[in-house]
């Protein structure tokens, strides 16, 4: 990388319960890079994600956002998440908002964007992905598909530094699931920064600029995704993708 990275994890390590999840991972986003997350449920993908976004905080190590290192605790920890963000897989959609209202809901109360003007550019991102006639609706009016979009248009209205989001697939309908990638794979093709974690290696092998495969905390191997789901040199992934193969996922 020639420019400092945007997102630089350094020896971070999470324990829960006297069980650790994130074991010393290391871990750089360049700018316009986007960074896919594969591996078994527990492997500290998740966890990696929440910790980033300051959500749990980290045992050891530091994370840093375009060279400051914001797990300091000192840190404010809402400032922080201004400049990130989130999508999970659950929406997280507030129920008594409407859609236009989520979205507009932190430019205007964090960012202390003008209404009108958080309105405009809100209407104008639902209207990319096809939703700007939903925009009076409230999110229980949707489908899991409609609802997962508003959540990606909600994280990109702030205009973020980095996007991260954390298996926003996995609770769709299948004929659903499309739709999401669609909108994840122009947002790369527009030079988004973004980490994701995921299931979908045919998602994975689409957009990533760079795959890496954690075990037991651990980055155990990363690289281009050609290589990486198609050659990978490690046993470890070997096994993982193997699975993926016989579960046809892959």
């Amino acid at each position: 990388m020639t420019a400092d990275p945007v997102l630089s994890c350094q020896a971070v390590r999470k324990t829960f319960h006297g069980r650790p999840v994130l074991h010393g991972l290391d871990l750089d986003v360049a700018e316009h890079e986007v960074v896919v997350l594969i591996g078994a449920s527990g492997s500290g993908k998740s966890t990696l994600l929440r910790c980033v976004n300051l959500l749990e905080t980290v045992d050891d190590g530091a994370i840093l956002l375009d060279g400051e290192e914001i797990t300091d605790p000192r840190h404010d920890a809402d400032r922080v998440r201004a400049r990130i963000g989130m999508v999970f897989q659950s929406y997280n959609l507030f129920p008594h908002l409407t859609v236009l209202d989520n979205v507009t809901l932190a430019p205007v109360r964090v960012h202390r964007v003008h209404k009108a003007e958080a309105r405009r550019r809100a209407l104008e991102l639902l209207d990319r992905v096809g939703l700007a006639d939903r925009a009076g609706e409230y999110p229980d009016r949707l489908s899991g598909g409609q609802q997962q979009r508003v959540a990606i248009v909600r994280a990109l209205a702030s205009s973020p530094r980095l996007i991260l989001l954390d298996e926003v697939t996995s609770a769709l309908d299948p004929e659903l699931v499309g739709e999401v990638l669609a909108l994840i794979a122009e947002l790369k093709r527009e030079g988004t920064t973004m980490l994701i974690a995921t299931h979908e290696m045919g998602f994975a092998r689409q957009v990533a600029d760079r795959v890496c495969f954690l075990d037991g905390g651990r980055i155990v191997e990363q690289g281009p995704p050609s290589r990486v789901l198609s050659e990978p040199s490690q046993p470890r992934t070997r096994q993982f993708l193997q699975r993926i193969v016989e579960a046809g996922r892959l």
